[in-house]
């Protein structure tokens, strides 16, 4: 029944390229899932002849520049974002991409620590030299996780925090001691070619997920090429492509 659906959605995308001339969609994306979204977008493309260009952002910066005027043809964002965006009248109707959760990284041949447990991982994070995160959906998160832990004061001297997951990952690639780099885990299997070690997800007992969505913009170029992408980002060909990234339904 899914190979059914899937070819079904698109045969509707093959037909709606013959009845619209090519356009190029521009799309502002929360970067957690790049890899899923990158490879569902090729399909898209090859299937509808028109262009998809995205734009990687954290969530806050996606809040701001699609709230502060600038316009895409689609938005992907956590629901919290949409749902601001929605408020002012600025998104039509959106569908689901998956959630994305947090996973430990280190680079190639570095000591990987133990996060087998909640308590291991408290113990790891004591232990570190150096813990590095981001200041989006994961950073946020694990602020509030280290204080629950009570150890936000212990480690506070090591942290460091970057705007973006990539500039985290550039400075674990480059350690030389204990550290320990925090993302969400299709952002970490990107780099894995460059020597990012995934070392797992948190512990199950204080793993969190950030759930995503996309939404054509109200004010979009390409309205209707907007709203055809949106609707095969909720496909299951598109869904498959975005599990095999690590970003669960």
């Amino acid at each position: 029944m899914k190979k059914r659906t899937a070819i079904l959605g698109l045969a509707a995308i093959a037909l709606f390229a013959q009845a619209v001339a090519a356009a190029e969609i521009t799309v502002l994306s929360a970067g957690a899932v790049q890899p899923g979204l990158a490879a569902a977008a090729a399909a898209f493309e090859r299937q509808s002849g028109h262009t998809v260009k995205i734009t990687y952002a954290t969530a806050p910066q996606i809040a701001a520049r699609a709230g502060g005027g600038e316009t895409f043809d689609v938005v992907i964002a956590p629901p919290s974002v949409l749902d601001e965006l929605a408020k002012a009248g600025k998104l039509g109707e959106r569908v689901t991409v998956g959630r994305v959760g947090v996973g430990v990284a280190v680079r190639a041949g570095a000591p990987v620590p133990d996060i087998s447990s909640a308590e291991a991982l408290k113990q790891s994070l004591l232990s570190a030299e150096s813990l590095v995160f981001n200041r989006a959906s994961t950073g946020v998160y694990l602020e509030t996780l280290f204080k629950n832990m009570g150890i936000s004061e212990q480690i506070e001297g090591k942290i460091t925090r970057y705007a973006d997951g990539t500039a985290v990952h550039e400075h674990v690639l480059k350690g030389r001691g204990r550290e320990i780099g925090f993302g969400a885990i299709p952002d970490i299997l990107l780099h894995r070619d460059e020597g990012l070690r995934l070392v797992g997800p948190l512990p199950a007992e204080v793993q969190n997920y950030t759930s995503y969505a996309a939404a054509p913009m109200a004010a979009a170029t390409s309205a209707e090429v907007a709203r055809t992408f949106v609707r095969y980002l909720g496909s299951a060909a598109a869904k498959a492509l975005f599990t095999a990234a690590g970003i669960e339904p």
